[in-house]
């Protein structure tokens, strides 16, 4: 992992602001570089109903941007969604351990997509994009399920599974995509737009 400035790849123009308070997006951005702090304003996640799916994430990175707009100085804000989508249902997140067995037996066996939205606002510019990813999951068991559950207990993530989990490690044989799509932040398509605010040194 990258700690010391001097061994900074890259610095920025800015401060970057994690509008996260996602474990996973603050670690993948540490051990891709960056330096930042995190804040985190409540914004009500409701979208259009008539919204297709793979528009939500993005609609919602930008809301959660847009909740910084008045008090956005000298910063850059990045922000994140991420909705697993089966059969253009989206899975939220998981209320209880019934809504998690649920969402995992629904999962079992089929194909998903997950699909991240990423927004990264200054005050003078605004660009959003998402990643999809296609995730495949083997027949699970009620005993692998029901262990997850209560080891893990995923009710922070979307689709009731992190990908980084035990349930992740033994039942996802393959994917379609950016690993860290399915985390929760496309790495490669953050560094990308940031890339705009290295400082060239």
């Amino acid at each position: 992992m990258l700690t010391h400035n001097k061994y900074k790849m890259h610095r920025l123009n800015k401060p970057l602001l994690l509008a996260s308070n996602s474990p996973r997006r603050q670690q993948l951005m540490r051990d891709a570089g960056f330096e930042f702090t995190v804040k985190v304003k409540d914004t009500d996640e409701d979208f259009p109903k008539t919204m297709p799916a793979v528009e939500v994430p993005e609609y919602l990175a930008r809301k959660k941007a847009e909740a910084f707009r008045q008090e956005l100085d000298n910063q850059i804000v990045l922000t994140a969604d991420t909705i697993v989508v089966i059969d253009n249902e989206i899975l939220n997140k998981p209320k209880d351990d019934l809504e998690a067995g649920q969402m995992l037996r629904k999962l079992s066996g089929r194909q998903h997509q997950v699909i991240t939205g990423v927004c990264i606002m200054t005050q003078e510019n605004t660009e959003s994009f998402i990643d999809i990813a296609n995730v495949f999951f083997r027949e699970l068991t009620d005993l692998e399920i029901d262990y997850y559950i209560k080891t893990c207990r995923p009710f922070d993530k979307a689709g009731a599974y992190g990908v980084q989990d035990f349930i992740g490690m033994v039942g996802i044989p393959r994917m379609e995509g950016s690993y860290f799509t399915v985390m929760g932040l496309p790495v490669h398509k953050v560094y990308e737009g940031l890339s705009k605010y290295f400082l060239h040194q």
